[in-house]
């Protein structure tokens, strides 16, 4: 029995994973294969990085190397309101990198005391005596694993969470991308809003000469929605060919604290599997990095203080991160308003104004 089992190699899972003192002994079962583009599981993201996540890589004494980095480097946002046809640029400082190159150099950092499962889709967790059992297949055999501590850090499908908090449900949207080769003269990042298509959000971003199109979206008539807004864009000037590929994950997306769960005693969950995750922009790594810092913290310190200890100080050190969510809730409210974001828009507030010409309506 060892004695902390991570279920997910993502931003959450990997830094815990690195994170954790050496007198523990750890194992990480993760999905991903670290090269084969068809059987190796690949988030479906747009692949930025905010300015939150930035610091928290900061905090770490950790720098981006080029290997994750992809063309251009978009400093605004091009902000679009497909209901009223308001645009507006407002800017950012998002960095434009590839996820899966992210997450690899990510696990590239854990210690090689750790154990790593890769190829790994955990399948089954139950409590048994002192721990927890969890089965998982990998290379087509079925696996067996006992843990003292159990980590949740396996997203918005989290196993971890169905099989042991099945009573704290979570609102879901699903996120669906789609793949083009870039033809617009100019790349760009958008926002887009349309409340007649999802209460959610849609964006766009340049990548590596692709395009790439999202948007989360309820689970009633998800694709028919993804649809409609290609429609709305093509006729606002976006440039559309064959989708080269088409991908869809569930996301999580928390109304209030109600959707957030830590988890309890000796289980524990991270970032998305947790419910952290704005609520505003659905931006999930600076929360993933964060949480994962503030439960290693807490194990390493509660190792000796007995695990009781060490749950009660994830919670403690997670109240800032809750409280920031309140505020990102707050936001979402204003942003998901037709009438407010509108208001914004119209005022120019904080908006700036490219230099070549650009009508104001998309």
């Amino acid at each position: 029995m060892v004695d902390v089992a991570i279920v997910g190699l993502g931003p959450a899972g990997s830094m815990l994973a690195k994170l954790l003192r050496p007198g523990l002994s750890v194992v990480a079962l993760d999905k991903k294969g670290l090269d084969d583009e068809k059987t190796g599981f690949r988030k479906p993201c747009g692949g930025l990085l905010a300015p939150d996540a930035q610091k928290a890589l900061s905090r770490l004494n950790l720098t981006l190397p080029k290997s994750v980095l992809v063309d251009p480097q978009i400093f605004a946002v091009k902000t679009i309101d497909l209901q009223t046809g308001l645009l507006r640029y407002y800017q950012r400082f998002y960095i434009n990198l590839d996820r899966h190159q992210f997450d690899l150099w990510l696990e590239s950092l854990i210690p090689q005391a750790v154990r790593v499962e890769r190829n790994a889709l955990c399948t089954r967790i139950s409590r048994v005596e002192g721990g927890y059992e969890l089965l998982y297949r990998q290379n087509g055999a079925e696996r067996r694993l006992l843990a003292k501590v159990v980590v949740g850090a396996d997203g918005a499908c989290s196993l971890v969470r169905k099989s042991l908090f099945p009573a704290r449900r979570i609102r879901q949207y699903l996120a669906i991308q789609q793949h083009f080769c870039e033809e617009h003269p100019t790349p760009f990042y958008s926002c887009v809003f349309d409340g007649r298509i999802t209460d959610s959000y849609s964006w766009s971003i340049s990548k590596d000469g692709n395009f790439i199109l999202g948007g989360a979206f309820p689970m009633d008539g998800a694709r028919q929605r993804f649809e409609e807004l290609k429609k709305g864009l093509a006729s606002r000037g976006f440039l559309f060919g064959e989708p080269l590929k088409t991908e869809a994950c569930l996301v999580s997306v928390p109304r209030g604290l109600g959707g957030l769960c830590l988890g309890s005693a000796d289980a524990f969950l991270l970032g998305e599997a947790a419910g952290f995750v704005s609520p505003s922009s659905l931006e999930g790594i600076s929360y993933a990095l964060s949480s994962a810092i503030a439960l290693a913290d807490s194990l390493n310190k509660g190792a000796a203080k007995g695990i009781k200890k060490a749950s009660r100080l994830y919670a403690r050190k997670c109240l800032p991160i809750q409280i920031k969510l309140l505020l990102k809730g707050l936001k979402a409210l204003g942003t998901r308003s037709r009438f407010l974001r509108g208001l914004a828009m119209r005022s120019g507030l904080k908006s700036i104004r490219l230099l070549e010409p650009e009508d104001e309506r998309a």
